[in-house]
């Protein structure tokens, strides 16, 4: 694992995992008498800066909340423009991200979406396949508790076909029916605005994760605000259930 120097500190490994839950857009507007769209929008100028920034710091794998599957409820308006600045995204950014030698993964459900919303996503990914530096991850039509509900069907369907059997059945084989299970989990995720939750959001690769909360709506996000989290990361002990010496 690549080493930085944060805020004068000793140099210190990255996280090789980072996921971040991208919240405030509509609240970084408001407080400007902005329309929400024009906060989506810079928020999709931070998640370019924060894709560039993690690549410069040697994070192998990126995880975003682009969309949740709770996100369809809001008003067909707004839906529009997150839809819109999707396929902007994929078509003004994707040749970058390829160029810069970045794999482009989706996790979520599919079955669901329009024709043409899958045909970008699968573009996304298949333009990329090959690139083997940092992976970005897109979490689109996503929700955890469907994530796990789609790996109980497939566990499901293992069994009905005689392939396990149910008292087989252990959380390496659930981790095994997740959408991305070659993925490890994130070591760190980060929730911006200030909220202190994770919203449906990897509930079942999260299970020893680092939970950095910070204030900073998501359209003022930026390569200083990345590496604060991460230094907040590196400061802390994780133990994974055990101690990390004896008599701790």
């Amino acid at each position: 694992m690549p080493k930085v120097s944060l805020d004068g500190t000793s140099g210190f490994d990255v996280p090789r995992h980072v996921a971040i839950i991208m919240d405030g857009n509509g609240r970084w507007a408001a407080a400007r008498g902005l329309p929400r769209g024009e906060g989506h929008r810079r928020g999709v100028e931070a998640l370019r800066k924060t894709v560039r920034a993690a690549g410069d710091l040697g994070i192998d794998i990126l995880t975003i909340f682009a969309f949740s599957s709770e996100n369809w409820t809001r008003p067909q308006t707004e839906i529009r423009d997150l839809l819109g600045l999707l396929r902007l995204f994929i078509r003004n950014d994707l040749a970058e991200l390829n160029t810069n030698n970045v794999r482009v993964r989706i996790i979520g459900e599919r079955d669901t979406l329009s024709s043409d919303v899958r045909r970008l996503l699968e573009e996304a990914e298949q333009l990329t396949l090959r690139n083997d530096g940092m992976t970005l991850v897109v979490a689109f039509n996503y929700g955890a508790r469907q994530e796990i509900a789609r790996a109980a069907q497939r566990l499901a369907d293992a069994v009905a076909a005689g392939r396990l059997s149910s008292s087989e059945i252990t959380a390496e084989h659930v981790s095994q029916y997740m959408d991305a299970p070659d993925l490890p989990d994130p070591d760190l995720i980060i929730r911006t605005s200030g909220e202190q939750r994770l919203s449906n959001f990897l509930l079942w690769q999260s299970a020893y994760s680092e939970l950095v909360f910070v204030p900073t709506f998501w359209p003022d996000f930026d390569r200083g605000a990345l590496e604060q989290a991460i230094s907040e990361y590196a400061r802390r002990e994780r133990r994974f259930g055990g101690l990390a010496a004896a008599g701790s």
